[in-house]
């Protein structure tokens, strides 16, 4: 059994603590608040198959190991607390809203069955006989059964229950400095400091947050990636609007329409930015709406009940930071983009098997030193 202290406790930290008490390790958590940063805004796909992108096949291995670590996941979380888990099976479509849009979702086709992917190309009469409130008009459409969603806060609560009912010990305070060396010896806090036993290993998975921690011999380029997401409440007469994940193309722009059974409510987004405005963007909203209510039109009844924003860290080349750090008992997990929700049922089990003493091979991608400056002269 090993002492663990994680900092951070957003879906990473959160799913690594439950993982590693599961399996009888000491847990201790530190984060002022659970889930309030990326994890609170997040879509929530389980999508190996609809989120990939164009060059970035180094990353296909990592969602796949992940979505097939999710339903263990949740079973075993199933056994820890009695809260909604806001996990939902039912499947992903993606659709055209037009011809052109329709040529772009044949080659993304292509280009996962080139990768065995399973995408099944179907009808749009077929896709409207599974969700009935689609329009009529869609010009594409293509079945992923295997592709999953969670609903975060509602998973998030469901995993820090557990990690109580498990015994995890967490401390509501803000980490600002690691007194590392050879190893890391304590944590500095807004209010205390810890000190780290010799035999204690330390995780950090703060997110962007890591990129500020001080004290280590930081290597991360870390970049915040802003997200704009929707919420919308629909109406007793018309639910549900829709089953399953629906995502499209509308001229080109991706969006997608989550349905949440938990509280009958929709998630739409989300759009990718860099612009570091902190507060939902006019334009990104405008285009989030006009977009899902052309694939979506009964979303026009619905209430609007939140427009949010939250920043996901990037790397350089948008693969994770995963490995062990320089100072010998730590662990750096974080920088995972789009995918952190995805992924994190991927970090806690080889943060895990990292802990228990092996070496997993599909880290080698994952370096969290690959961009330190004296790699790239």
């Amino acid at each position: 059994m090993a002492k663990v202290t994680i900092i951070g406790a957003g879906i990473v930290g959160l799913a690594t603590a439950f993982s590693l008490t599961r399996r009888a390790h000491q847990v201790r958590l530190i984060d002022p608040s659970p889930a309030s940063g990326a994890t609170h805004y997040a879509g929530g796909m389980l999508a190996p198959v609809a989120e990939v992108q164009y060059r970035q096949e180094k990353l296909f291995p990592l969602m796949k190991d992940a979505a097939r670590y999710w339903p263990e996941l949740i079973a075993h979380l199933a056994e820890h607390t009695a809260l909604p888990l806001g996990f939902d099976d039912s499947g992903t479509l993606v659709v055209a809203a037009d011809h052109a849009d329709g040529q772009h979702l044949e080659e993304l086709a292509l280009y996962q069955h080139a990768f065995a992917m399973p995408a099944e190309r179907i009808t749009t009469r077929q896709a409207r006989t599974e969700e009935p409130a689609l329009s009529p008009r869609l010009t594409g459409a293509v079945s992923i059964p295997g592709d999953f969603q969670i609903y975060p806060r509602v998973c998030a609560e469901a995993l820090l229950d557990a990690c109580r009912t498990l015994g995890v010990c967490h401390i509501a305070e803000a980490v600002t400095h690691l007194k590392a060396a050879e190893r890391v010896t304590a944590i500095h806090t807004t209010e205390s400091v810890y000190e780290v036993d010799e035999d204690e290993q330390v995780v950090l998975a703060a997110g962007l947050g890591a990129g500020e921690i001080t004290g280590w011999d930081n290597p991360l380029q870390l970049r915040p990636v802003y997200g704009d997401i929707l919420r919308v409440r629909v109406p007793a007469a018309l639910q549900p609007l829709c089953t399953k994940v629906v995502r499209a193309f509308v001229e080109d722009r991706p969006v997608y329409i989550i349905p949440r059974a938990v509280d009958q409510t929709i998630a739409i987004g989300a759009s990718t930015r860099e612009d570091h405005l902190r507060e939902p963007k006019v334009g990104a909203v405008y285009d989030l709406l006009r977009d899902a209510i052309r694939i979506l039109p009964g979303l026009e009844e619905c209430e609007l009940i939140e427009a949010a924003t939250g920043a996901r860290p990037g790397s350089p080349d948008d693969l994770p930071y995963l490995g062990r750090a320089r100072a010998r008992n730590l662990i750096v997990s974080t920088g995972y983009f789009r995918h952190g929700i995805l992924l994190s049922s991927w970090a806690a089990r080889r943060t895990t098997e990292l802990i228990e003493g092996l070496a997993p091979e599909d880290l080698q991608h994952c370096d969290p030193y690959r961009h330190e400056r004296s790699h790239t002269l």
